[in-house]
């Protein structure tokens, strides 16, 4: 993989998210953010997905869009706790917690500022079907990365919070990636039957690890 094709990763993700926030409703903007992923994750050489395995990949498991797992949060100081996440491949990963965000029959978020170069916000999630068979990934999901390009969008203090588009991290895919997982504030006592429900399905049916 070339440093080239990292770039060229994040301009495509970016211009997904984009087209996700411009579609005419968010499910429409689900399908595209679905269908897009798909093509990434099968085809571009900085997919996180293991190259000898992506030629029999059908697809991620996404279930189908539910708006009722679509929030517009207002968001609430936080006491700017730090949490620095030790990674070996990127070194440590500094994040201070910045706000929280409630989400009615959820729980509350903690919403994340990345605290070295490039900041934004990260909302990672683990509900109750983490890591149960036929669940989502057991180390948790991505709700919101805004650093990599993932930002469903919100205005005037809020912030949107949709359940749909949660998604596995890079290391659900291959363990050889380093990934932030959630911490004790970003996991609900609920399932969340929405979004990413395992990190891989190949085109044969058979759940990858």
């Amino acid at each position: 993989m070339q440093p080239t094709d990292v770039v060229d990763w994040r301009r495509r993700v970016f211009a997904i998210y984009a087209a996700v926030r411009d579609a005419a409703s968010p499910e429409a903007g689900h399908a595209v953010w679905s269908r897009e992923r798909d093509v990434l994750l099968r085809t571009h050489p900085a997919s996180p997905v293991p190259e000898s395995e992506r030629a029999g990949l059908g697809g991620a498991d996404v279930a189908p869009y539910d708006a009722a797992w679509r929030f517009e949060c207002a968001l609430e100081p936080a006491d700017g706790m730090r949490w620095d996440v030790e990674t070996g491949t990127d070194g440590v990963v500094p994040f201070e917690r910045w706000a929280t965000a409630r989400l009615p029959g959820v729980g509350t978020l903690d919403v994340w500022r990345l605290r070295s170069y490039g900041g934004g916000l990260f909302v990672p999630v683990r509900d109750e079907l983490a890591g149960r068979d036929g669940g989502t990934y057991g180390g948790g999901r991505y709700l919101i990365d805004t650093v990599k390009g993932a930002d469903l969008g919100g205005a005037d203090g809020t912030l949107v919070l949709d359940l749909n588009f949660a998604y596995a991290p890079s290391c659900a895919y291959d363990p050889a990636w380093a990934c932030p997982l959630p911490p004790v504030g970003n996991r609900v006592a609920v399932p969340i039957p929405v979004g990413e429900r395992h990190p891989l399905l190949r085109s044969d049916g058979e759940i990858g690890a």
